[in-house]
């Protein structure tokens, strides 16, 4: 009854422990738009953006941040350090855009 219980404690200190690892906040780039479209981060935080498009993509935040071209499987992260809002598009389809709020 003992090597029950202890195990049965261990696999509810693993699922716990499991369960509280954050996710890093990620943009995915694919059918020629950002997902999600907007972003809400807290101030520090470091965004990654990851290229799920056969096409290449940039991320620009015009004065602020600029990816170079990301082609498929590749990835760009900025660290937001100041509160605000962030618009970014793609220079090479300019009608793809998105927004990272950061609080």
């Amino acid at each position: 009854m003992k090597i029950v219980n202890t195990l049965g404690l261990a696999a509810l200190a693993l699922v716990t422990l499991t369960a509280a690892a954050p996710t890093a906040p990620r943009v995915e780039i694919k059918h020629f738009a950002y997902g999600p479209t907007t972003l809400t981060v807290p101030v520090g935080a470091t965004v990654t953006w990851v290229n799920e498009d056969e096409e290449p993509h940039t991320v620009t935040a015009t004065g602020v941040f600029a990816s170079p071209g990301l082609d498929y499987d590749e990835t760009f992260s900025y660290q937001f350090t100041t509160a605000g809002r962030y618009t970014y598009h793609c220079a090479l389809h300019p009608r793809m855009t998105g927004t990272v709020v950061v609080q």
